[in-house]
């Protein structure tokens, strides 16, 4: 099913009726549509019903402005689109809804604060594709779902009244969000009513991840050991197996409460605590008394119990790996970017949050003491565990993901090591975000909701 990427062209309601299209005679011939005939015409989950006559010498769609202000487009909007001789349906879009956490309507220049400019990108990207992308918020979800109260751009940010979209891009950074009643609502009603889909539709927990892909034998040689902690015999048997093992909350994000615990002597044991200002640290004399120390965090927090690895570093500082892996217009996994991050000076976590720093592949491989006869095939050997990590989490976790931020490490034996794999990467980790600049990442996120979508 061939699709085209038309403007559509608004006209008073004087001169054009609500149930009428036209329709470049050139695309009706493309595409196939009978002309004079009833159809149906579809955008996102608006349906409503239309004859189409055709336009010499024209090259885009024209519909009534009451007709418009319906379906919330805009003049000159580019779009693509197709037509399903078997349905008698005549489809705009695709429809993209990208759903974030909050909006600030008093700031009609930046209603999405720090993420404004993205939201901007996107919106260019969109034109550039013919999608139609628009921005929501939980809290403008109704019990209606045929309809949501989105922002749009066009000469400036507003608000419209539009039709539930083909495909909702979930970008929500608060667990708590997206567990309330009325996304999830959304969500289940976008997919059975109007066959919308979503993607990254929820985060993912560490021990979620390694426990689901330590069922690929595939994958087993890239997981360190790894448990959800449940008590102090587990966390002895852990210390007596390495030298240094990690806690990790596991719904935890940029660094934020890993505790490493390091054994210094025979019955000595160092713990260091992830701190905005630094590390912070603590000696103990037993085992015994650490996990004492540590138990009050341990009740209240699940934490992941995971073996320490021997990274890579650059004067004295650990490097590990960025890898953005997303589905592209055939829905097959791609490697859009990989960045190295080196850890700040005073820290042992790599986040830019935590002074963290970024740098290409090449150049911290080139810095490291990773050894010469692994540096040509380091770059490959990420690659590769990436995409095969990326399959992994489709196969094993029953959800729909269209990207993931896969961090990965390397120690000085050249083995390549999986630390985590976040469900809502940022996208400020794989190029700097710069006005008039669209990103990679960006794109191939339009491309594969083209593709779910039939666009």
């Amino acid at each position: 099913m061939s699709t085209l990427k038309m403007d559509v062209h608004i006209v008073s309601s004087s001169m054009l009726s609500d149930d009428v299209l036209m329709l470049g005679e050139a695309l009706m011939k493309q595409l196939k549509v009978p002309p004079q005939q009833t159809l149906t015409l579809k955008f996102g989950s608006f349906h409503h019903t239309v004859t189409v006559i055709p336009v010499p010498r024209f090259d885009g769609l024209r519909m009534s402005q009451t007709l418009s202000h319906r379906m919330g487009i805009l003049t000159r909007t580019p779009l693509r689109i197709r037509y399903q001789a078997s349905k008698g349906l005549l489809s705009l879009g695709p429809l993209i809804g990208v759903l974030v956490s909050r909006d600030h309507p008093g700031q009609p220049d930046r209603p999405f604060g720090d993420i404004t400019m993205f939201c901007r990108e996107l919106t260019e990207a969109c034109r550039n594709q013919g999608a139609y992308v628009y921005f929501f918020t939980p809290n403008t979800i109704s019990s209606v779902t045929s309809q949501v109260e989105g922002w749009v751009f066009a000469r400036g940010w507003q608000r419209l009244s539009l039709p539930a979209p083909d495909v909702v891009n979930n970008r929500l950074t608060m667990r708590r969000l997206e567990n309330q009643q009325n996304v999830q609502h959304f969500f289940k009603e976008l997919k059975q009513r109007y066959s919308g889909q979503v993607f990254n539709e929820k985060f993912l927990d560490k021990s979620d991840v390694f426990d689901a892909l330590k069922r690929d034998v595939s994958l087993q040689k890239i997981l360190p050991e790894s448990h959800t902690l449940q008590n102090f015999s587990q966390l002895k048997s852990m210390c007596s197996k390495y030298n240094n093992v990690f806690l990790k909350p596991v719904r935890g994000s940029l660094g934020k409460g890993i505790i490493r615990i390091t054994r210094t002597g025979p019955d000595q044991w160092l713990v260091s605590y992830a701190a905005v200002s630094g590390t912070k640290r603590q000696m103990f004399s037993s085992l015994a008394k650490l996990y004492t120390s540590i138990s009050g965090k341990v009740r209240t927090v699940k934490y992941l119990l995971q073996q320490g690895l021997t990274l890579i570093e650059a004067g004295g500082r650990p490097i590990d790996f960025r890898a953005l892996t997303q589905k592209n217009l055939s829905g097959k996994w791609v490697i859009t970017s990989i960045v190295s991050r080196t850890a700040g000076s005073h820290h042992f976590v790599s986040n830019l949050a935590r002074g963290g720093t970024l740098a290409t592949v090449r150049d911290s491989i080139a810095k490291s003491n990773l050894p010469s006869s692994f540096r040509a095939s380091a770059s490959a050997r990420l690659q590769r565990s990436a995409l095969d990590i990326a399959r992994g989490i489709e196969t094993h976790i029953p959800a729909h993901f269209g990207e993931l931020g896969i961090d990965l490490a390397m120690d000085t034996s050249g083995r390549v090591w999986l630390l985590e794999v976040n469900s809502k990467p940022s996208k400020n980790d794989n190029t700097p975000l710069k006005e008039g600049k669209i990103r990679p990442s960006v794109r191939m996120m339009i491309q594969y909701a083209r593709y779910i979508s039939g666009f």
